[in-house]
């Protein structure tokens, strides 16, 4: 249970740290109090419902590791490393391929919802 009890204070303060230093994860977070409310209107079942919270919750999730990736690698140097930026921009390739997971899983709800599907 203290183990348990670590790993949580853990994932905490790194989400507060994210939270305080990244823009995007802030603007993430936005998204997803919009999405609580808007997967009610917009899914037409429970099921529906719950994609599209988890969809907004896995965009964030892959956005916090490719946060974890960047801090790691401009810790690791401040010079140009064209390695390091091929790195890079596959953490935000990741994040890219989830929003747009997002927008098919949300486009299709609406979509649905509006009998178009």
């Amino acid at each position: 249970m203290l183990r348990f009890w670590r790993a949580t204070i853990n994932s905490w303060n790194g989400l507060i740290f994210a939270i305080r230093s990244e823009q995007a994860i802030r603007q993430e977070l936005f998204a997803l109090l919009l999405a609580l409310p808007l997967a009610w209107l917009v899914g037409a079942t429970a099921v529906r419902r719950v994609e599209l919270v988890v969809v907004v919750l896995l965009l964030l999730a892959v956005e916090l590791l490719n946060t974890a990736v960047e801090k790691l690698s401009d810790r690791l140097t401040t010079d140009h490393d064209p390695q390091i930026g091929h790195i890079k921009d596959m953490g935000s390739a990741a994040v890219g391929v989830v929003l747009l997971i997002a927008g098919l899983v949300w486009g299709s709800a609406i979509a649905e919802r509006m009998g178009l599907l």
